[in-house]
């Protein structure tokens, strides 16, 4: 693992940095991110400090004015700090919409999208809204703001940090605790165990799946549906882990950004728990402009729909995604119209059961339509389901696919943990001999090892 490698020599330094000089230790940060941000990126990582740059100078000119001065000074830093974004990451998207419409030969331009564009362009925004409405009033320097806008834990697929969470740990120096540190190496190896473990080897499954559907019966589709859906949850909540780790044993506390999401028992808490920086993201800068819930049932309901839509659009420039959008969107405003109804049902087991089962079947259904390439193969895939279904193909399959089944039933029962069975789990972890610690440690990386695939998949999240 090359990043270990490098992490531990970054490690050491930073321990030393950090006990001399403030600036230092966060000017070496710096540094060290956008060295992350080149390997990742090449030249193309020369966005990220035009962004730090234009974005800094921006919001410091904006907080000098007031009134309709000030509003102007917010949309123009906004808006330069979504051109970079909608111009790699939607041009082709448009082009193609202007090629459908007026039936030209328009070509899609060769573009490549930055590594992890969507997800620091969002922070500078978040920065620059909640400064506008001094939501947030420290007093930050270009080097602090440096920091919040690079930190290379979040660089590639977040979480969404906001600047009220970050900026006041970097303030002053910090001491890094113990529990910091064993609490950091706890999520690392969940983190692993997740995306390298889990995600990584299901992947090979779901791939022939939604590459093929027509050559699969209707049982093994069903089966990749479910795989995608918790190799989904893996990949991207292992790296929020591996990130919020890293950042623990710097001495940085992030929020948490997945809590068990697929024991939802409707959307709106689906949402609630899934990728929560994500969705208080646009909860907070797209729900809330538009009306949020202040205008009226039906608004409220529009105002839904639209911001799943936008949610949907953020992940991808495809039809496919705003496809899926519009099926959280639709799903949500269901809810809404009949909470009232649903409120009065007894609250018993029976019940529960059946609001989680709908509520899993429902987001399942929706993550086909986020994988598949277009509406034809997702299409392909429910046929098969349908069509040709038989129980007959799962001993055959679970004989054929053992190490697959038992990490997908494994997965899946993870989520039947109550969060204070896991806070108490890494309790013990935490207050446990170094030599144990030592020792799962070593028989993480040892499973991942044995289960490694040489073809390693890339973060899933990465791309958007």
């Amino acid at each position: 693992m090359p990043f270990a490698a490098v992490f531990i020599v970054f490690f050491a330094l930073y321990i030393v940095l950090r006990h001399q000089s403030k600036k230092l230790m966060l000017g070496y940060v710096v540094l060290f991110s956008l060295f992350f941000a080149y390997k990742a990126n090449g030249v193309l990582m020369l966005l990220l400090p035009m962004t730090v740059l234009l974005s800094y100078f921006m919001t410091r000119k904006m907080k000098e004015e007031e009134g309709a001065r000030r509003k102007a000074w917010m949309w123009a830093t906004i808006a330069i700090d979504l051109l970079p974004l909608l111009y790699y990451k939607y041009t082709n998207f448009f082009i193609e919409i202007l090629r459908d419409i007026t039936s030209s030969n328009l070509s899609p331009l060769s573009i490549i999208l930055p590594v992890g564009i969507s997800f620091y362009t969002f922070q500078a925004i978040s920065y620059t809204v909640d400064v506008y409405k001094r939501r947030f009033t420290l007093d930050v320097n270009l080097l602090e703001y440096s920091f919040y806008l690079t930190f290379f834990p979040l660089l590639i697929a977040g979480p969404i940090t906001r600047a009220e969470t970050l900026i006041p740990q970097i303030k002053h120096r910090y001491h890094i605790s113990d529990k910091q540190v064993y609490t950091g190496l706890w999520l690392i190896m969940s983190g692993l165990v997740k995306k390298a473990l889990i995600a990584d080897y299901i992947a090979q499954y779901n791939n022939w799946i939604f590459d093929d559907p027509t050559a699969y019966s209707g049982f093994e589709n069903l089966m990749g549906i479910l795989g995608y859906t918790l190799q989904i949850y893996c990949d991207f909540s292992g790296y929020s882990d591996l990130s919020i780790g890293i950042a623990s044993l710097l001495g940085i506390e992030l929020k948490e950004n997945f809590r068990f999401p697929y024991q939802s028992l409707n959307l709106q808490e689906f949402w609630r728990r899934w990728h929560i920086s994500l969705s208080t993201w646009f909860r907070d800068y797209v729900y809330i402009p538009l009306g949020g819930n202040r205008k009226g049932t039906v608004r409220t309901y529009v105002n839904n729909f639209v911001t799943m839509l936008v949610a949907g659009l953020w992940h991808g420039a495809s039809w496919m995604f705003v496809i899926w959008g519009a099926l959280h969107g639709a799903g949500l405003v269901i809810h809404k119209y009949f909470k009232p109804h649903l409120e009065r049902l007894p609250d018993s087991w029976y019940v529960r059961f059946f609001s989680w089962l709908l509520t899993f079947t429902y987001v399942a259904f929706a993550w086909t339509f986020f994988r598949s390439q277009d509406m034809h193969t997702a299409i392909t895939i429910f046929h098969q389901v349908f069509s040709d279904f038989s129980f007959a193909y799962l001993k055959p399959f679970v004989e054929t696919r053992l190490t697959w089944t038992i990490f997908v039933i494994a997965g899946f029962a993870l989520h039947g943990v109550r969060q204070q069975h896991v806070d108490k789990l890494k309790g013990y972890y935490i207050n446990s001999p170094w030599t144990l610690k030592l020792i799962m440690l070593f028989v993480v990386l040892q499973l991942v090892i044995n289960y490694r695939l040489s073809d390693i998949q890339p973060f899933i999240y990465a791309q958007f």
